[in-house]
């Protein structure tokens, strides 16, 4: 079998996103072609959406991770046993240039920090978070890059995958909007539990009630056990957020809120039945066990 390779890299890019045709219009496929997309954070929600926007037609990425494969990475993330204890945005610029060698990818394994935050937001037009949340470092990463975006005027996209449920969050700072739309401060990113961070991130109304017995599991444990994540889940993140990604450089309009949850599309009527009459009941105990921890919390300090 002999092997074509296109040499010129726009007939390369041609020959990539011909499938695209009829489906997405000549200009959104070049406009999308020289967007910039900082992708924050690439693991199991910012990782899962790299390849979908390579193949989409995206050639200009900033990656910033400062996190390595792990073993338990494997269950949901775009990795492999031999690459487990190398850095995940090397290894996703690796992805991009496999599918379009004359892509152009940065790599930062420092993250986002407070010295490139800005630069790094300015430099994009998109930026995808998927900054992680489990820990609080995590979390003064992703306030400092919501702030960047909201001060640039940049769209950010971000997702939280909860059991069988993605649900993506679309932020249009091109409006002049707060960051986080002024539910979560500086301080409070700083300082506040991840379970209450997640609390005012995420609306209730979209939390599958099996995160929220997690959830109630582990703040009465008290202790930092991880969060689950599972592949179907985390890999939603990647189809919509290419979505979105498209919809945003067609200059249509994007919703603030996505919700896909595998396992209530999955299950019968009868269990999704049952699973929504016992959400109410346990979601009043997690607010519960919040504002009991809130006040431990407090009373610690």
């Amino acid at each position: 079998m002999t092997l074509t390779v296109v040499r010129d890299d726009d007939q390369f890019y041609a020959e990539l996103t011909t499938r695209n045709r009829g489906f997405v219009p000549d200009a959104a496929q070049r406009r999308l072609a020289e967007t910039a997309i900082l992708v924050a954070g690439c693991g199991s929600t910012g990782g899962a959406a790299v390849e979908p926007l390579a193949r989409l037609g995206a050639r200009t990425f900033l990656l910033a991770e400062p996190g390595d494969y792990e073993l338990n990475n494997l269950n949901r993330q775009n990795a492999y046993v031999d690459e487990i204890g190398l850095n995940k945005a090397r290894v996703c610029a690796g992805r991009v240039r496999q599918i379009n060698p004359s892509a152009r990818v940065e790599v930062h394994t420092d993250g986002i920090t407070s010295a490139n935050v800005e630069d790094l937001v300015r430099r994009c037009d998109v930026v995808i978070d998927g900054v992680d949340v489990t820990e609080q470092a995590g979390w003064v990463a992703k306030y400092l890059l919501h702030e960047a975006a909201a001060a640039l005027g940049r769209p950010v996209i971000t997702g939280y995958d909860m059991a069988g449920t993605q649900y993506v969050r679309f932020y249009d700072y091109r409006r002049g909007d707060p960051p986080f739309d002024g539910r979560i401060t500086r301080a409070q990113a700083a300082g506040a539990s991840t379970w209450e961070l997640l609390r005012r991130a995420v609306p209730m109304r979209v939390v599958p009630v099996e995160m929220l017995d997690q959830a109630r599991r582990q703040v009465a444990s008290g202790t930092d056990e991880g969060l689950p994540q599972l592949v179907h889940a985390s890999l939603l993140f990647g189809a919509i957020a290419a979505r979105i990604t498209l919809s945003l450089v067609a200059g249509e309009p994007v919703r603030k809120h996505t919700v896909i949850g595998v396992d209530a599309e999955v299950r019968t009527a009868g269990a999704n039945l049952r699973s929504g009459l016992r959400k109410p009941v346990v979601a009043a105990l997690a607010l519960l066990d919040l504002a009991r921890l809130r006040r431990k919390e407090g009373t610690r300090g």
